[in-house]
Order: structure tokens, then sequence, then C-alpha cells
């Protein structure tokens, strides 16, 4: 397989993805119970929230993931219509957050390296998610970075994941203090009133059953400034994993 890395500067993207573990789930064998989606798909706001407040910091590495026809793309655009927040740019999952040990320039010249590093040149497939989650984190809490509210689909580890974990923290001097804690972000918001709705995320997943049923290939890994809040954000590099760059599928 070729490595096929290439530099993107996006101006002021705004974009975060944590590892603020809920408290709070629904697991997805659950979503019976859960209303009618259509009483949620109808209904859109037109209020704008405030952009959201907290100042997140460093240097971040995003796996991002192949869609089946924009699913995880068009959930993160539709939830942020209906609830009127800060659209998240960039569907992801974090693998290392808020670096800042080292600078810009010395992040991107390690990014051509990780197709070297990884286990076979590629991050492991990711499985199809175990729950969807909304939750508020407080920064201070175990295992909380941030102070926001947010709705995710909770992902899952296993040996392989946390060996690619392992050599790509090694590749950027990270220390490791637990196991990986995958989940990819549907919306973000202040958490001071949130308005996000746990059923809410669960009848939209009901009527988009890819976002629940599919095993997803990582295409690529991210380098992000995430140093401020989410409209301060910059990608600074991308490297792809899969040979021929899938986007979508059908």
């Amino acid at each position: 397989m070729k490595s096929n890395t290439s530099r993107k500067a996006v101006d002021k993207l705004p974009a975060m993805e944590q590892d603020c573990p809920s408290v709070v789930d629904s697991e997805v064998s659950s979503i019976s119970s859960i209303p009618e989606a259509s009483a949620f798909v109808d209904s859109l706001v037109t209020a704008k929230r405030e952009p959201l407040q907290w100042e997140f910091k460093g240097l971040t590495l995003w796996l991002e993931f192949e869609e089946f026809e924009r699913d995880l793309s068009r959930a993160n655009e539709f939830i942020s219509g209906k609830y009127g927040t800060e659209l998240i740019p960039l569907v992801h999952a974090t693998a290392i957050y808020g670096m800042e040990h080292i600078d810009e320039s010395e992040a991107i010249q390690r990014m051509p390296q990780i197709k070297d590093v990884l286990p076979g040149g590629d991050w492991p497939v990711m499985d199809p998610p175990i729950a969807v989650k909304q939750d508020l984190s407080e920064e201070g809490k175990p295992g909380q970075v941030c102070t926001i509210s947010w709705a995710e689909l909770t992902l899952k580890s296993n040996e392989q994941h946390e060996r690619a974990m392992d050599a790509l923290c090694e590749l950027f001097g990270v220390e490791r203090k637990g196991p990986w804690t995958p989940h990819i972000s549907l919306a973000y918001d202040n958490p001071h009133e949130s308005i996000l709705n746990l059923a809410d995320i669960i009848s939209y997943a009901t009527v988009m059953p890819t976002l629940l049923r599919n095993p997803r290939r990582v295409k690529a890994i991210s380098l992000w400034n995430t140093r401020g809040k989410m409209s301060e954000w910059t990608c600074l590099e991308r490297v792809n994993l899969l040979e021929d760059d899938v986007t979508e599928k059908d």
C-alpha cells in the first residue's frame, strides 16, 4: 500500500472531540423504548445557541472515518440544525488530545511516519457502535478534560486498537494513562441549560441505520491545532490510510 500524505490547511475550522467519559448511556439494544423518530426529524429550530465557550488546548490527533452516503456528516449537520448548536466541522474520534510538549512543525514532521509505525500500516477496523450517549462533562472530574455537553456514538477498543494507540503515542512522545475510550461526537453544546436530548439522538439514529450497524475503516489521521474555542481550530496535516482514499460507500 502506497504512502499518501497530503498537507491541508483549513482556515478557522471549529471542532473538537474530547475524551470526556459519559456516566449516562443508552445501549443501542434499548432503542425500542424511544418515541417515534418522526417527531424529531420534523422539528427543526431556528434559534442559534451561543457558540461553544470552552477553551481547549494543544495539538490533537483525530481518526477520520469512511462514510456510507455521508451518514456521519449528515447526522452532524442535521443535529446541529435541529438544536441550533455550533457545527462540528469534521466527524472523528480523538486518538490523542492536547499535546503541548511538541510544537506544530515537529508534530507535522512526524506525521508521515504514522503508516510505518501502525501494525500493518492501517488502523484496525472499528466495530459498530455499542451505545448512544448524551451527557455533561466537567473538567477535573476523573477522566474528564473539558466542561461541555455533548452527544456521541460510543465505540469500543480491543487488543488491536490498543496496539495501534501504543504505536501512535510512542511516535508522538505521549505517555498513555489508561485504555482508549473511543467515541464519535455528533453534537456539542455549552453545559449551562443545554438543550441536547438523549431520546432525540437515539430517535435520529433509528432512521439512519448505518450509524449503528456498520463497521468502519479509518480513512485518515489528521493533526489539529486545538488551542482556544472551536471556531479557532485549524487542521495542520493529514495522512491518508486507505489506498483508494475512500470517503463514501454506497
